[in-house]
This record gives structure tokens, sequence and C-alpha cells, in this order.
């Protein structure tokens, strides 16, 4: 086993048994678009190490909708998967990481086999829900650098590091926006104070 199995620890044994000898445990390096919109969803992904970006797209403008962590899945491709239509969004790996792929079509049977299981996808329901009602809240209530500033919180604490390397072209692809956008937004926020970008690489240094 070539991650932490106690990532899988709110499985139940028999459970997971049964989903490691069907499922296959891949790695992707990062930036992998791993799932494509209006693609059938073949495997459902369970992230065990790295995270992965849930994009939704909007005239050819792209939202970030929500982070797959560790022990998290993805709704929007469980909701696919079981009703065998094409996806609404698409994923990429914001680092390298490695996702358990299990089979689509031993989805009924396990869920039917352990009730159990389908709390995984109501939990994750629930935390994409709360997770939509945020960003609503942010695009209308927030301006864009505070946006912006929460936004490169987020990245930052995901990846346990005191920086990030990324993009101003980046950075609006996620928001929503486009990149003079972002890059006006930013030279604001040196100039508070809030943040140092060298070389693409953004540090936060003040609160908001």
């Amino acid at each position: 086993m070539d991650f932490d199995i106690n990532i899988l620890s709110f499985l139940k044994p028999d459970l997971l048994d049964e989903i490691l000898e069907e499922s296959t445990i891949k790695a992707f390096p990062k930036g992998t678009e791993i799932l494509r919109e209006h693609q059938f969803v073949k495997v459902l992904p369970i992230v065990v190490e790295g995270f992965v970006k849930v994009y939704s797209r909007f005239d050819e403008k792209e939202l970030l909708l929500y982070y797959i962590e560790p022990a998290q899945s993805c709704v929007m491709s469980f909701y696919a998967a079981l009703k065998n239509t094409p996806s609404k969004v698409f994923a990429v790996t914001e680092e390298e990481s490695k996702i358990l792929l299990i089979p689509v079509p031993l989805l009924p049977k396990w869920l039917n086999e352990y009730p159990e299981f389908n709390e995984l996808f109501y939990n994750q329901f629930n935390l994409r829900y709360s997770e939509l009602l945020d960003t609503i809240s942010h695009l209308l209530l927030n301006k864009m650098d505070k946006r912006l500033l929460d936004h490169l919180n987020r990245k930052i604490e995901l990846t346990n590091g005191t920086s990030i390397k990324i993009s101003h072209s980046q950075l609006a692809n996620e928001l929503g926006t486009v990149r003079e956008v972002i890059s006006r937004v930013m030279k604001k926020l040196e100039t508070e104070g809030l943040v140092i970008q060298n070389s693409g690489v953004i540090k936060i240094i003040g609160e908001w």
C-alpha cells in the first residue's frame, strides 16, 4: 500500500477490503485534468494524497467551486455517475495527488450492502452545499480584494506552506474574473502591506 491507509478509516473493514480489491490507486502529476466537462463518469475518485480543484464554466469563464481534500470525494461526480449523465464540472489536480478510483458499476451494490457508505456522500453534499453558500456570499457581499485575500489564505492553508507560487492568470480562472483585475487588486493588496509577491511567489504578511 503506497499511501496511509488510515485516510480511509471512515470505511468499515469489510467494505474497505472490497473497495481496495476492485479499485485502482493512481498517482497524477500536478495540473492533470482528471475529469472533463461533459464526460461520462466511469470511476469515482476518493483523494488519498494531495488535493483536487473542481471547476464549473459559465460563458467561457471558469469558477472554482471547491477543493477535494484527502478522504473526500466529488459529490458532482457521484451524482453524474449514479444518473449516468455527463459531468457538469471538470477537475484538475492542484498538486501531485494519489486518488482511489472506484468503478462506477460497483457503486449501487456497495451502497445497498453497506448503508454507511451513503454517509460519505451525504456528508460531501452537506459540505459542498455549505461551501456553495459561502461562495455566493463572497460573490454578492465581498469586494474582489477580500475575495482574493481569502482565496490565497485558503490555498496556503491547504498546502501547509507559508507562501504559494501561482500566476495572476490562474487566480483569475479560479475566481471567475480576468488577469487584469487580479493584477490590479494584487497591487492594491501589496500597497496596503497585506501581501508581497516576487517572481510569481505570493506571501501573505498582513490580516484583513
